[in-house]
């Protein structure tokens, strides 16, 4: 029998009410079908394990306690024991069965998705974690476990929600919770099993309705890529990014009256479904076509209705909001997959940490686009100060990471205080520089878009372990 048990619930019966029990990212996708329905925000069905299933899969023959044991002196310091320690804690978690009735719930709950499927004998899952403390303003556990993408058949499901538990106890994730105070008995875990966008063979991306560096809130951010998100969020690919208008958006204005900037990435890959659906062989790395890179990977009708989900999903929430989002390949539909708070504006706050917040800006239109695109112009306005740059296009535009959730602003270019140039970034095979022209950055720091100058810092993701799909 499926349906909402002490073990399972599914998403259209969830809500942010149900943190304690889902998670963060589980209670925020319930959320979203339930409520965002009708605005427009599509959502891909699913089901959540409890975060009472995953205690009582730990208490089973005493796991709880030897886990307890095996951290209560560990010194985190000691990368060495730390990689033992926690090593020998998941493969505690592998080796442990699954309770009769845990095992039970997700089989029906998982026959019943299928039964229901347009495509039952095509449709593949992704098993995706959300921790008990997940994405809560003061405190981000996000990235720390594992997401599993392209699985099929209830014994491969089984297998990941397995994997998916035992990345509580991951390496990062045990160190970061010691770092912030938090017992490790305080946190569970809830697998997510959501049904696949088929983006492997459409488009997907990340997008913010604040700017995570300047602070500047009336613009939607937008990245995008070819293939599974997973190329944006690892930082695999230089995507093409949009800056989208808050108030052209509410307007009813789409395509370029309501999209203030547009650059081509590089987009050098993509990650595909490869033959597999279990957790070894699900997806694998394509390299993108030399004329295809040089395509925008979305078009500009896209980017604004991407932009009115973002809107709505702000404005249902109430504050700023990092969501990752697929397009379809077979159905041409835009999708959400993830929505979580954005955390990095929230913890640094206005100028909280000596930064600055963007409040306003103009961008002289005439200079846009334009055949030589010789000139453009932004003016900024952050803490009383004002400065405007201008600027020739004369090489390719620097090659650098995506926007992470760990990205930090700069002063620049309002104050002189703080000019040095980032750390150069790191090379990758993988990468290949934008077509779009650039503007010399006057401080050494700031990446300039096609139509106004960007001050953005080069972020770098942080490693992780190649076995899983991703870990946002």
């Amino acid at each position: 029998m499926s349906g909402n048990t002490k073990n399972v619930i599914p998403f259209d019966e969830l809500g942010m009410d149900d943190v304690p029990e889902v998670g963060g990212k589980n209670a925020s996708l319930g959320e979203m079908v339930v409520n965002l329905a009708d605005a427009g925000v599509r959502v891909p069905g699913g089901f959540a394990t409890t975060a009472d299933a995953y205690r009582d899969f730990l208490a089973l023959d005493g796991l709880d306690k030897r886990i307890s044991e095996a951290l209560a002196d560990l010194d985190i310091e000691d990368v060495s024991e730390l990689t033992e320690r926690g090593g020998q804690i998941r493969q505690w978690i592998i080796d442990q069965p699954f309770p009769e009735a845990l095992e039970q719930d997700i089989r029906d709950n998982y026959a019943d998705l299928v039964d229901n499927d347009t495509h039952p004998e095509e449709v593949t899952w992704a098993v995706r974690s959300s921790a008990t403390a997940e994405d809560l303003p003061d405190a981000s556990f996000a990235g720390q476990q594992e997401t599993y993408l392209n699985i099929g058949g209830i014994d491969y499901i089984l297998e990941a929600v397995k994997w998916v538990f035992a990345s509580l106890y991951n390496d990062r994730a045990i160190a970061y919770r010691v770092h912030h105070g938090f017992h490790h008995d305080d946190v569970a875990l809830s697998a997510g099993v959501q049904r696949m966008v088929r983006t492997d063979i459409g488009a997907s991306g990340v997008m913010f309705t604040v700017d995570t560096e300047s602070g500047f809130d009336r613009a939607v951010f937008v990245t995008a890529s070819y293939g599974l998100g997973e190329a944006v969020v690892q930082g695999a690919v230089n995507p093409d990014e949009f800056y989208v208008s808050k108030p052209a958006v509410r307007d009813g204005k789409t395509g370029k009256d309501a999209v203030l900037s547009r650059t081509v990435g590089g987009k050098a890959v993509a990650m595909r479904y490869a033959e597999g659906t279990g957790i070894e062989s699900a997806t694998r790395w394509e390299d993108i076509r030399e004329d295809d890179r040089a395509k925008f990977s979305i078009t500009d009708e896209e980017v604004t209705e991407l932009a009115r989900h973002a809107v709505a999903i702000e404005e249902h929430y109430g504050r700023p909001m990092d969501i990752e989002w697929g397009r379809d390949g077979l159905d041409g539909q835009l999708y959400i997959l993830q929505a979580r708070p954005e955390t990095v504006v929230f913890r640094r706050g206005a100028g909280e940490d000596g930064g600055q917040v963007l409040t306003r800006f103009e961008i002289d239109r005439a200079a846009t686009l334009s055949p030589s695109r010789t000139t453009t112009v932004a003016r900024w306005t952050s803490s009383g100060a004002s400065t405007a740059r201008t600027g020739s296009s004369t090489s390719s535009r620097p090659v650098r990471r995506p926007l992470s959730r760990a990205g930090r602003g700069s002063r620049c270019p309002a104050s002189s205080s703080r000019r040095t140039p980032p750390p150069a970034r790191r090379s990758s095979s993988r990468d290949a520089p934008s077509a779009s022209g650039s503007v010399p950055a006057p401080c050494g720091c700031c990446v300039p878009s096609r139509t106004w100058t960007r001050c953005r810092p080069v972020t770098f993701s942080s490693p992780r372990s190649p076995t899983p799909t991703g870990n946002r």
